[in-house]
């Protein structure tokens, strides 16, 4: 037996079990910096624009129907071209699409924020910027794999979950504050500017690659669309992944009636727009909490076998605002949903060990316009139903209908995670 080094206590430095990844392994990594500080700009943008549009559209309408519409377009332009776009990832260099989309979008929500836009002109505008999300999205999503291999790309997953939950956490709850500082036209050129710098950063930190397809073959776009829809609905495997990542629009629909469940819920104590502030920070909040422990503490095998309960955690506890509990309640309620919003990690990593590498860029494209597609029809129901019934038992509604999904998902999943967490083990 070889003796133990002098000075080392015996297993000390022993390898984390299954391969576990570290986020200083992850964060060492050049590209992997220049992505996630980049996504961070952007989306610290996002988060405010969004808590400005809301403000604005409510103000102008008094309508929860309009604000949950206006606020919907954030997420149903990928119902349009978004899986025809996303294709353009793997036919052109991933890098160069991304720097295209980001000086696209600075230039269209730069004319968003002139004062006195038409409310019609305004809608159109939202809708072209987050359909160019699409194909960025769709570049980035299978950038990454390139960038992390193994564990690391979950251990990296998770720390932009993080960031980008911490983001959405710091914009939203700040929103309401900064908004009332700034106004919301100067929060949308905020946004505008924040596109600017994360191509800046793209272009400093990321390397020229060449175009996943290497075929010379030039397919149509339709024809890319439909191989991939093949690839990703003609697996059992990838179907369920699939439903497990199209969950959320389910328990995203609270965050697109904030504004009048602010309203419900205001006593004087707070001003409405910080209200709304803080209902939209608790998901994110719960998310960052739920992805730092999932990420860190959890072995991968251990990850993929708790997708299904951690899913049906998601929904569960917005039953709850049925009771019509004060702010306290509802923001602990929300937190809990964000925390059982960490199964996303392990179905995303399982879905990138079924797709080959040429094709991740079509494949995440239209499993994102997908998710994208059924959260903005959620919030765009819920708005309606809201309407009529009031936001409270709308979360409750959502949140039951949810859990009998996630529960039948689970009960799939255990036929499907044999052979992934057997992987998982090997790795």
């Amino acid at each position: 037996m070889a003796a133990t080094r002098p000075g080392r206590p015996p297993g000390r430095h022993r390898r984390p079990v299954e391969g576990q990844a570290t986020y200083g392994e992850v964060i060492a990594i050049g590209e992997f910096r220049a992505l996630w500080l980049g996504q961070g700009m952007s989306l610290l943008g996002d988060q405010l624009a969004q808590v400005a549009l809301a403000i604005l559209v409510y103000n102008r309408t008094q309508s929860a129907l309009a604000t949950a519409g206006v606020y919907a377009l954030t997420y149903l332009p990928p119902i349009v071209g978004g899986p025809l776009l996303a294709g353009l990832a793997d036919r052109y260099p991933r890098r160069r699409i991304m720097l295209a989309c980001d000086v696209l979008r600075a230039g269209l929500i730069a004319v968003t924020a002139v004062p006195g836009m038409p409310f019609a002109a305004l809608c159109g505008l939202v809708f072209c910027v987050v359909l160019l999300s699409a194909p960025f999205s769709a570049a980035r999503a299978a950038l990454l794999p390139e960038v992390l291999e193994g564990d690391r790309y979950v251990v990296g997953s998770a720390l932009q979950n993080v960031t980008n939950q911490a983001v959405q956490m710091l914009g939203f709850a700040a929103g309401g504050a900064v908004i009332a500082g700034l106004g919301p036209y100067r929060a949308l050129a905020l946004d505008a500017a924040t596109f600017l710098g994360s191509a800046l950063v793209i272009v400093a930190g990321v390397r020229r690659r060449s175009a996943p397809d290497r075929s010379g073959t030039r397919l149509s776009m339709w024809t890319m669309t439909r191989a991939g829809g093949r690839l990703v609905f003609g697996d059992r495997r990838l179907r369920t992944l699939v439903l497990f990542a199209w969950l959320c629009g389910f328990y995203v629909l609270p965050e697109g009636i904030a504004v009048p469940y602010a309203l419900e819920l205001d006593d004087g104590t707070l001003p409405v727009p910080a209200v709304t502030g803080l209902l939209m920070a608790a998901m994110p909040t719960g998310t960052v909490i739920g992805a730092f422990v999932f990420s860190r503490f959890v072995v991968p095998s251990a990850r993929l076998r708790a997708m299904g309960w951690m899913a049906m955690l998601t929904c569960a506890p917005l039953i709850g605002c049925a009771m019509r509990p004060p702010l306290a309640g509802v923001l602990l309620l929300w937190v809990l949903s964000g925390i059982g919003g960490a199964y996303q990690l392990a179905a995303n990593a399982a879905f990138v060990q079924c797709v080959p590498a040429d094709r991740r860029g079509q494949a995440f494209g239209i499993v994102q316009s997908g998710l994208l597609a059924a959260q903005g029809i959620g919030i765009l129901v819920g708005g309606a139903v809201a309407q009529e019934l009031g936001p409270e038992p709308v979360v409750a509604l959502a949140g039951a209908a949810g859990l009998s999904l996630a529960a039948w998902l689970a009960m799939a999943w255990t036929e499907s995670r044999t052979e992934f967490v057997a992987e998982a083990r090997a790795a």
